[in-house]
Order: structure tokens, then C-alpha cells, then sequence
């Protein structure tokens, strides 16, 4: 059973997650139950012309939103706390074990903030909500895989994060994701910081002295974990098969190159927390919000990947 949260409503997401639960089969239908305002998906499902019938083709929890529907596209706090009463009730039943995965529609960050709820997005609220000290992100495509030692912070603090001991820990946390998905030996690689990992001390000594005893000790454990290796070169090679995973030091290096090659299909996963989590790798669109366009091949995506997260069958 997975659980599909709307995210923001006055975003994409009524839509995208409608238009996933339309393509359904009566049995996966039957395994999906749905986070949000009923209204609001009922407004949606005017809009995108459809006539499910909420509550009885598929299963909803109702979060109501005051003065619902909110106009679409348009940043409101009041989205905001629903975002967060949506996320809230999902976990709530994940960690009851009425669900085992949670799909998550996008949220905007500025009016989650408004309806005070100051967290940096999905990973950083659903860590707060299971009193988990720190989780991860790993953004999944068929041919590239990437974790991410820190997300949502400057990168001036990103660097001074990349410690030995939290760069090890992500290189656990990944490997222990791949072989959960079927991996038998994956093959981890991490990237840099500096260009060229520092050339030997010419661009910075961060490489030698924070990755690489990092990477040692995962060798030592038995984790075919390898690097630091140039950020320029990484992620080609792990996009040409070299590598099944590859840890990267910040946000930008890591989202970037995903991005580039699987901007429609890539999926966010949030990894060392109690429940199981899988997202769209994309925001709420305000710019189309409302107008029936929204493609939803990503949420498809993302909802595989957490039928997949039950299954342990990847590849």
C-alpha cells in the first residue's frame, strides 16, 4: 500500500497525482490511498475533465484547506500548512504501517515557510516528523544514481560538512540502498570537491584529507566504494556504466548532471528514515498550475520506484 501526498494545492500536484491514478489498474488502485483536500482534487479533476470517483475508485484521506479551492498557481500559506497537514497524516499512517511507502507531489517552499513551517523542503520535514537525525537524498534514474552528502545548504557549509565521518556514512546509507533494490555488489563512486580533486594540493587539500580516509575505511568494510575521482569525469562514467551509484558533496553537483540526462524520469528518495519515501524531482509549477497540462510521467515514476522499494527488484 502506498500513500500519495498532493504537496502544495494550489500547485501541479492535484493534477499529477490524478492523472497517475487514472492510469492504474483496478489492483493498483486498490494498494494507493491518496493525502489531501477533497475539494481540491475535485476542482482538479474538473479542470483535467475526468470523473473519478474520489472515496470509491480510490482511497483518500480529506486534509481540508480553508476556503478551498485555493487559486491555482499562486503562493499561499494556506497551501503551505496543507502541504505540511497532508505530509503529517501520511506519516502518521506510514509509521502505524497503514501504508509501506509514501509518494510525495511537490511543495513550494516559500509558502511552507509562510504558514511556519520552517524546514528546507520534503526531506528536512519528514526527518523533524520521525525524529530522525538526518536523512538522506538520493535522486534515481535508470542510468544514473546519485546520493548526496549534504542537500538544502549553502555551499560554504556544504564543504565544511564533507567530513570523513558523514562522507562514510552516506557511502553506507547508499550502499545499503542499492543491495536493498537488488544490487549484489554495487559500485559506488565519489566525487571530488575541488576540480581535479585538488591536483595534488594545487585547487585545495579537501579531497585527501576529508574523502579519501572516507573511502578507505568503506573499502576496509567490505564496500566497493572507490575516490575521490574529478566531479568533471564521474558522473560520464557512471551514466556509461562504470559505477551504479556515485556520492556527490552538494546539491548542485549532484542535481545537475541528473537533471541533464533524466529531467522527466528522475526520482527523489529519501533514505535513512524509518518509513520509505519517493518523490517527483520536480516543483509546483505555478506557471501552469491549473491549466490540465501538467505532465505526470515523473509521478509514474516515482510511484514505481516505491512499488519497486517493496519488491527489492530493480533490475
Amino acid at each position: 500500500m502506498i500513500g500519495i501526498t498532493i504537496g502544495d494545492p494550489a500547485g501541479v500536484g492535484p493534477e499529477i497525482t490524478l492523472r497517475a491514478v487514472a492510469d492504474m489498474d483496478a489492483s493498483e488502485r486498490a494498494r494507493t490511498r491518496i493525502f489531501g483536500c477533497v475539494k481540491t482534487l475535485s476542482a482538479a479533476q474538473e479542470i483535467l475533465g475526468m470523473n473519478l470517483k474520489l472515496g470509491s475508485d480510490i482511497s483518500i484521506t480529506d486534509i481540508p484547506v480553508q476556503d478551498a479551492p485555493l487559486i491555482f498557481g499562486k503562493e499561499d500559506a494556506r497551501g503551505g500548512d496543507a502541504a505540511f497537514r497532508n505530509m503529517q497524516a501520511a506519516v502518521h499512517s506510514a509509521l502505524a504501517g497503514e501504508i509501506n511507502c509514501i509518494v510525495t507531489a511537490p511543495l513550494n517552499k516559500a509558502s511552507l515557510n509562510a504558514a511556519g513551517h520552517h524546514y528546507d523542503g520534503h526531506t528536512g520535514m519528514l526527518a523533524y516528523l520521525t525524529n530522525t537525525p538526518k536523512a538522506w537524498m538520493i535522486l534515481a534514474s535508470e542510468r544514473l544514481k546519485v546520493i548526496h552528502n549534504s542537500t538544502h545548504v549553502s555551499l560554504k557549509d556544504a564543504i565544511s560538512r564533507a567530513t570523513p565521518t558523514s562522507i562514510l556514512e552516506t557511502i553506507r546509507i547508499g550502499d545499503k540502498h542499492l543491495k536493498r533494490l537488488g544490487y549484489e555488489d554495487p559500485r559506488i563512486a565519489v566525487a571530488g570537491i575541488n576540480p581535479h580533486c585538488g591536483e595534488g594540493g594545487l585547487f585545495g587539500n579537501e579531497d585527501q584529507i576529508n574523502i579519501l580516509p572516507a573511502v578507505e575505511a568503506g573499502q576496509k568494510e567490505g564496500i566497493n566504494v572507490c575516490g575521490p575521482i574529478p566531479a568533471d569525469t564521474v558522473f560520464h562514467r557512471a551514466y556509461n556504466g562504470a559505477f551504479d551509484l556515485v556520492v556527490a558533496q552538494y546539491h548542485d553537483q549532484g542535481h545537475i548532471p541528473v537533471k541533464l540526462v533524466a529531467f522527466d524520469t528522475a526520482v527523489n528518495v529519501s533514505l535513512g528514515l524509518p518509513i520509505d519515501r519517493t518523490s517527483v524531482d520536480h516543483g509546483t509549477a505555478f506557471d501552469i498550475a491549473g491549466k490540465g497540462i501538467a505532465d505526470h510521467s515523473n509521478m509514474i515514476e516515482a510511484i514505481s520506484y516505491a512499488r519497486k522499494l517493496r519488491t527489492g527488484l530493480n533490475r
